[in-house]
């Protein structure tokens, strides 16, 4: 075979390659940015869509992927067990923790552009060979800097947002057009009136507190959906509806017989007239409770 015929450039599904060579490309995955501009849209992203999405997109572009990191901070109640869901199937999450939690409400800037900007550019200098393309999630435009960068070590980079979320200036970057379109149900789903289930909310979580001696996030989750018949997604927007009203309280509660050592857990707020209302003489019981978990 001569040299012209092994070099030769072959044209294909619209992009230009050099002969049999596959592109490796590798992604980095702004997860709350996605998420949140899919979520403003009616619709909530799950880690099985995001992966399918990817997946096609890189089989349908003749890439292949190398490996995938997930900045995200996985505290948020609308990422419960996303990280574990992440790791499982081989993508590497990065846990960072940012202003968006209702427990700590004080202004921090998203710590999760920085990690990810760091971590790409350690990766473009030290191991520059492991990949081609560099595929960038999220719409913020604070990553536009390292795009250039990127580009200016010659990988091609290919932006992929939410439509109508990506800023103006990374859309040059972006071939994608509605990227997850085609993944997302066509009918929105119906939306979830959590302040119907107020009420029956605050008797469960008070039987479960009269019965347990602390009331963990994840069995508190899971008590909810079985006895008010709504799915975990619906849940999270429950429990995010109850804590912006201030009828529910998270706080971390120490456990020595937990590996961690401690496990968030959730507290009615017993000065709020709802809870009062509902409660009624059970409510004493209750701050006896609570007056032991704080000695605790």
């Amino acid at each position: 075979m001569s040299l012209l015929s092994f070099s030769c450039v072959l044209y294909s599904k619209g992009k230009w390659k050099w002969g049999d060579i596959v592109l490796k490309a590798i992604a980095f995955i702004d997860y709350e940015n996605i998420w949140t501009g899919l979520f403003e849209q009616g619709y909530e992203l799950t880690p099985e869509i995001l992966m399918e999405s990817i997946q096609l997109y890189a089989k349908q572009n003749d890439y292949v992927l190398s490996a995938i990191y997930l900045y995200a901070n996985f505290d948020r109640e609308e990422f419960w067990r996303a990280q574990t869901s992440f790791e499982k199937i081989h993508v590497y999450t990065r846990h960072v923790y940012g202003k968006n939690n209702f427990a700590s409400t004080g202004l921090r800037r998203n710590a999760a552009d920085v990690e990810l900007i760091l971590e790409a550019q350690e990766i473009l200098l030290t191991r520059t060979a492991t990949f081609d393309v560099f595929l960038l999630l999220t719409g913020d435009g604070d990553f536009l800097p390292l795009v250039r960068k990127v580009r200016a070590w010659g990988k091609d980079v290919k932006v992929i947002g939410v439509k109508g979320s990506m800023h103006h200036e990374l859309q040059a970057f972006s071939d994608s057009g509605d990227f997850f379109g085609e993944f997302l149900p066509q009918e929105r789903p119906q939306e979830y009136e959590p302040e119907k289930d107020l009420e029956q909310a605050i008797s469960i979580l008070a039987q479960l507190q009269l019965s347990m001696t602390y009331i963990a996030s994840t069995k508190a989750r899971l008590a909810l959906s079985d006895h008010l018949g709504v799915t975990i997604s619906q849940v999270k927007e429950l429990i995010r509806y109850a804590l912006r009203e201030g009828i529910l309280l998270e706080q971390e509660y120490a456990d020595s017989s937990l590996k961690i050592g401690k496990t968030k857990v959730y507290l009615l707020n017993l000065a709020h007239s709802m809870v009062q209302a509902v409660l009624g003489s059970a409510i004493e019981e209750i701050r006896k409770r609570y007056e032991k978990l704080s000695a605790h």
